[in-house]
């Protein structure tokens, strides 16, 4: 199972000014990358902050959304809350067809992904923005080798780049 972390992140390195901020600043070839590469997995895992900043599960692919706040634990059919380890949760993916998920953050779920070693690429779009403070990709520090598979310019001065996780 081939997990995808997919992030927007501002030339200063950050995801968001704080943990409700709509992600509504990073343009229309990024949200192009994001539809394309999410439908393609079929399948995206979130945090509930994340989730709360959306306007309901996303169409057309399954939405999981990870919480420990077990009054939240429901399931319908594409949107499930859980509160089940990342392991666990990629191996029933994966005894389900999915080949792939996309991790859509946040900070938290991305880092307990990482400290679990189950990030095979970053796929990382640098927005030409400032935002000065706010989150960083991942909650918890973290010492990750990345190896660089690609760079791709994309319109008003975004850049694309893709990683694979070096363990």
């Amino acid at each position: 199972m081939k997990t995808i972390l997919l992030m927007a992140t501002t030339a200063d390195g950050k995801i968001g000014k704080h943990s409700s901020h709509l992600v509504d600043w990073t343009g229309k070839e990024d949200k192009q990358l994001f539809i394309k590469l999410t439908k393609d997995a079929g399948v995206i895992i979130m945090g509930s902050n994340t989730y709360d900043t959306l306007k309901g599960p996303l169409p057309n692919r399954k939405n999981i959304v990870m919480t420990k706040n077990s009054s939240r634990l429901k399931y319908e059919k594409n949107l499930i809350f859980t509160d089940k380890p990342p392991k666990i949760l990629l191996n029933e993916l994966k005894a389900q067809g999915y080949e792939k998920a996309v991790l859509i953050g946040g900070s938290q779920i991305n880092a307990l992904f990482l400290k679990n070693k189950l990030i095979n690429e970053i796929y990382m779009t640098i927005v030409p923005r400032l935002f000065g403070t706010g989150l960083s990709m991942f909650s918890e520090e973290t010492d990750t080798q990345l190896d660089l598979i690609s760079t791709h310019q994309m319109p008003n001065g975004h850049i694309l780049l893709k990683y694979s996780v070096n363990y």
